[in-house]
């Protein structure tokens, strides 16, 4: 078979949109469509995604990205190889085996009902906040699965009906969508893969298995939980009734994950997504490095079942591109969020305005579920274009906060390339594409940032994966391809070191404002 036929297929479900991308064997895009679901907030703090609506938004893209591609000549139906699927990680579903039907509305990642069952098992637990760091490498913390599920078991009385039955499953995104890809009430396959499990709280990071000990301190029955696969082997084929039939579903990563194998990131390499939020990933290679300055330690990928394991450091930023939303929604300020770059650019810097987003407390280096969001620095002088500086400027800073974090926990890992090279941050997502916001973040770095020419690094990650795993690709080829690297856009730092120490401590300034505001009057 010819280069031109064969095709990988990557469903990059994400935090506010599903995408369904093809690519050909030179993974190049050459069909996609994407759709906006619905967010729920049915209270504050709270936010919940319909799974079926998930489902029919990931049927859509599909179909749509298939006819695209039919259309502009490819033969997609017999040149379709593999499926690739990424996801938004620690969103949490629950649902009957027997029925297929959600118990309840997905829990997303960033909703905080979770802080009162944190708090408990804080002051219950000998080991505090840390207490299941030393297998999972994550604190206890709203953000992630298993408190998540604690909540749906203990509120939810459809929940605990199907877990005192039987007929109960659980997982992520990623489970919910091979479940259904794979057959659903008829023999679907209850799966996820060792990143998205790395996220629960509840995988044991050296195993790569489920964790009996953490399992029974929370309560948890092993009997709702998925089995864990590697991210790069052959899980099983689409079912009939979906476009796609027959074709294997290869590969699959939790977004992050997925963006790291999309930059080909090795050893001592890091990357920065910016989408709803911002997500900083540091390959640390075959080791596991415990961080001891408010990071997390998790996985990098493991490209097939009995490769080696690429462990990371992770600095998660709860509100970035979502400020940016709030400024067109809540507050009208733009119409569209393309519009921020031109506003922003109207002054050269934002007036000593700051803007932290802490919306629902802050994540990494700081872990505080009390903190909210704070504008402080406002004088008569302040006008609309300050405001929208400020709100890129602090996507800018939290990744620095990040960044600085990962350098002290893990400075002596040394990029696996021999020759001696300037740290350089890889950048992807949507808000990349804001020229302003990438040359802030270079400025505020002091370090040069490197955005793609394919800025869909997640969706790519994914592919890569599936692809390796039906021998489309070869670790090599995805590692050292330099032909993919010829358009890539390098922002380089224009200010001095006096400028950015000034700025960084006023940017502390106000985050120390954001503390113990949670409990405010309304």
């Amino acid at each position: 078979m010819s280069e031109e036929e064969v095709f990988i297929g990557s469903i990059d479900q994400g935090t506010t949109s599903t995408r369904f991308l093809i690519y050909d064997r030179s993974a190049k895009p050459i069909g996609s469509h994407q759709i906006e679901f619905t967010q729920f907030y049915p209270e504050a703090g709270w936010v919940e995604h319909d799974p079926m609506e998930i489902l029919a938004s990931v049927r859509l893209c599909i179909t749509k990205a298939l006819d695209k591609a039919t259309a502009d000549g490819y033969n997609v139906d017999n040149g379709l190889k593999a499926i690739g699927l990424t996801n938004q990680r620690e969103t949490t579903v629950v649902w009957s085996k027997s029925t297929g039907s959600p118990l309840y509305n997905a829990i997303v990642w960033m909703d905080v009902r979770t802080s009162s069952i944190c708090r408990k098992l804080e002051n219950e637990l000998s080991g505090g906040r840390n207490h299941f760091v030393d297998t999972c490498g994550l604190p206890i913390s709203t953000y992630f699965s298993a408190v998540k599920l604690l909540w749906l078991m203990e509120n939810v009385d459809a929940v605990k009906k199907a877990i005192k039955k039987g007929d109960a499953l659980f997982g992520t995104i990623d489970t919910w969508l091979i479940w259904n890809l794979t057959g659903g009430v008829k023999n679907g396959l209850h799966v996820t893969d060792v990143s998205n499990a790395s996220r629960t709280m509840l995988m044991n990071l050296k195993t790569l298995d489920w964790d009996k000990p953490t399992l029974e301190t929370l309560g948890i029955p092993e009997s709702i939980l998925p089995k864990i696969v590697s991210n790069s082997e052959v899980i099983g084929e689409i079912t009939k009734g979906w476009p796609i039939t027959g074709v294997p579903l290869s590969g699959c990563l939790g977004d992050q994950h997925a963006a790291m194998l999309g930059h080909a990131c090795r050893k001592g390499e890091a990357k920065s997504t910016y989408g709803t939020g911002a997500f900083i990933l540091l390959n640390t290679g075959e080791q596991i490095f415990k961080s001891k300055h408010g990071l997390l330690s998790t996985l990098a990928f493991k490209l097939g079942p009995k490769a080696p394991t690429n462990y990371a450091l992770e600095g998660s930023i709860a509100i970035a591109g979502a400020a940016v939303q709030w400024l067109r929604d809540g507050l009208g300020i733009i119409n569209s969020a393309s519009e921020i770059e031109d506003l922003a650019s109207k002054v050269t810097s934002s007036g000593g305005v700051y803007f932290v987003p802490a919306f629902n407390g802050l994540f990494a280096p700081w872990w505080r579920d009390d903190a909210r969001g704070v504008c402080i620095g406002i004088t008569r002088f302040t006008n609309k274009s300050h405001i929208a500086r400020a709100v890129l400027e602090s996507m800018c800073f939290q990744v620095k906060d990040v960044l600085d974090s990962m350098h002290k926990d893990a400075g002596e890992i040394k990029p696996e390339k021999s020759e001696k090279e300037e740290f350089l941050l890889r950048v992807d997502g949507g808000a990349t594409v804001n020229n302003l916001l990438m040359q802030i973040q270079a400025d505020i770095l002091g370090c040069r940032v490197l955005r793609p020419a394919d800025i869909e690094t997640t969706a790519l990650g994914a592919a890569y994966a599936a692809g390796l795993a039906v021998g489309v690709w070869t670790e090599q080829e995805i590692f050292s391809s330099e032909e993919k690297k010829k358009n890539d856009a390098i922002f380089v730092p224009h200010l001095p070191e006096s400028w950015r120490k000034k700025k960084v401590e006023s940017w502390c300034k106000a985050v120390s404002r954001t503390f113990d505001l949670a409990d405010l009057s309304l």
